[in-house]
């Protein structure tokens, strides 16, 4: 395993992260912690989730699994860099209650109490924010987030989905209280979707964010779809069906899936190398429903993209350039 500084912390963390998403919904409690230890066997310390997982009127489910998994002992906390999030509405349906949700002092202490008691653990080590909150301001954020990193609950704080003014912000604000501020972002990036590098990467950079790509194969359409439709008679679904009825997109990853074949390379595994070779990326975060798929993930750390091939990649998706001259002068 290949590890890395969180950003401008001191905290070392994998070059890959577990998702836990698909823990609850997709993947049922013994499969959910044989992936736990096989991930922390290979090595694999991050471990991400969020309050929300479970979906429905299973939301928190997540992490009780995991929760259930660090009950076991056997160094499995104390080995474990633990992320979970906060912003999502925990309260039952129909309840009419407010203060369930986003990112009230009210609502930060409420929710890290809860995720702790799910989680079975004393503490958190990172603890974002899920989205933006355009109802809070940060001074407010900060004094809650202070409060808990005293009180030793919490270690650090992260962002997740935030724009790049946002980023700055925040830190701009916790470093006028003395705080120190986010030190991760989490988002939406990988070859088909390139727009964070335009204003949300070199942020992060900027202000010392470690950052954190979900959705790394773009809902799976990266990961070989064409292929396994032709070979398979597997049908894509979702996000990457959707993309495929447009022709452009198809062509696109049909040239993309040709130039791996050419290269003998396996299209999920290259998706999550060439993410390991972008410039302020921490960790891409993998969400295997089976340990064979987080095996097939771990494969993509020892994997050496080429020139020719990243090269390659770069011409079947364009990135959007910097900012500002991708949309100016």
């Amino acid at each position: 395993m290949k590890y890395t500084q969180l950003g401008r912390t001191g905290l070392k963390v994998s070059r890959l992260v577990l998702g836990t998403m698909n823990f609850g919904p997709q993947t049922d409690e013994p499969t959910s912690h044989r992936i736990l230890d096989d991930a922390l066997a290979a090595g694999l310390n991050f471990v991400d989730t969020a309050n929300v997982y479970g979906w429905g009127e299973n939301k928190g489910r997540t992490e009780e699994i995991i929760g259930t998994w660090f009950a076991q002992g056997g160094g499995r906390r104390d080995k474990t860099v633990l992320a979970t999030k906060v912003y999502g509405n925990m309260a039952g349906d129909g309840d009419p209650w407010p203060n369930h949700d986003r990112l009230s002092a009210l609502n930060i202490r409420r929710a890290v109490e809860a995720s702790l008691k799910r989680l079975q653990t004393d503490h958190i080590d990172l603890y974002q924010f899920h989205h933006i909150d355009r109802r809070t301001p940060f001074e407010e954020i900060w004094q809650a987030v202070d409060v808990l990193i005293q009180q030793g609950k919490i270690l650090y704080a992260g962002s997740s989905n935030f724009p790049g003014y946002k980023i700055a912000q925040a830190n701009e604000t916790a470093a006028r209280r003395g705080s120190v501020g986010l030190v991760s972002e989490q988002c939406l990036y990988n070859l088909a979707e390139r727009r964070a590098e335009m204003e949300v990467i070199p942020a992060a950079q900027e202000y010392g964010l470690g950052v954190i790509p979900w959705s790394p194969l773009h809902g799976g359409l990266l990961g070989g779809v064409i292929k396994k439709e032709v070979d398979g008679g597997r049908r894509a679904s979702g996000r990457s069906a959707d993309a495929l009825a447009n022709t452009a997109v198809r062509a696109q990853v049909q040239a993309y899936e040709d130039l791996l074949d050419k290269h003998g390379l396996e299209p999920g595994e290259t998706a999550l190398a060439w993410l390991l070779t972008r410039p302020g990326v921490t960790g891409p975060i993998v969400g295997p429903r089976t340990a064979e798929q987080l095996a097939s993930a771990l494969r993509a750390l020892e994997l050496e993209l080429g020139e020719e091939v990243l090269a390659g990649l770069d011409e079947i998706f364009p990135g959007p350039g910097p900012s500002p001259e991708a949309f100016a002068w």
